[in-house]
């Protein structure tokens, strides 16, 4: 992450103002890391609240489809996770970005010391058989997913999220409660 102090600092110094203090206290704790406690503290007042936006229950189980940078090479996997968007707002990458593309998928990517992960986040077709289920999360674990298999098995979820935001994506929309 670049992060600048600078780029933070007429906020903070409007923020000790809001508080009360003088313009004595304010210039004795305009300092760097200060200034940087203040960026970290409303950050992730905002990604709390985008938590509480997306805090949306689907109809189906949601599967995270992932690419993983590793020290050893890059990886695909997968993670089944709840029915609610909200979970799929963690990550313990040191830069973490979450978005929905133009096609209405719901993405994430994230960097880390031995490189990058990027998600693709999706819900299972809820008229799926586990055995189904279980046949493509093996093809996904051995390397063999193609991108019609994930959508035979799967939707997007990014229009459940377009609804909360006002966004519209091109392509059908699913036809799921």
């Amino acid at each position: 992450m670049n992060f600048e102090t600078k780029d933070w600092e007429e906020g903070y110094r409007e923020n000790l103002e809001m508080n009360g203090f003088s313009d004595d206290e304010i210039a004795e704790k305009l300092t760097d890391e200060n200034i940087l406690d203040f960026a970290i503290e409303t950050n992730n007042m905002y990604f709390d609240d985008e938590r509480a936006n997306l805090d949306i229950e689907l109809p189906a189980e949601i599967i995270a489809i992932a690419d993983v940078g590793r020290w050893d090479g890059r990886v695909m996997g997968y993670k089944e996770l709840g029915n609610n968007i909200k979970d799929c707002l963690v990550s313990e990458c040191e830069y973490a970005e979450w978005y929905v593309d133009q096609y209405g998928n719901f993405r994430f990517m994230g960097y880390h010391h031995d490189g990058m992960n990027t998600v693709l986040y999706r819900m299972f077709r809820p008229e799926l058989s586990d055995e189904q289920r279980e046949h493509f999360t093996n093809k996904i674990y051995n390397g063999k997913a193609t991108a019609s298999d994930v959508s035979r098995y799967t939707v997007r979820i990014g229009d459940y999220i377009g609804d909360v935001f006002g966004w519209k994506f091109s392509g059908r929309r699913p036809n799921i409660a």
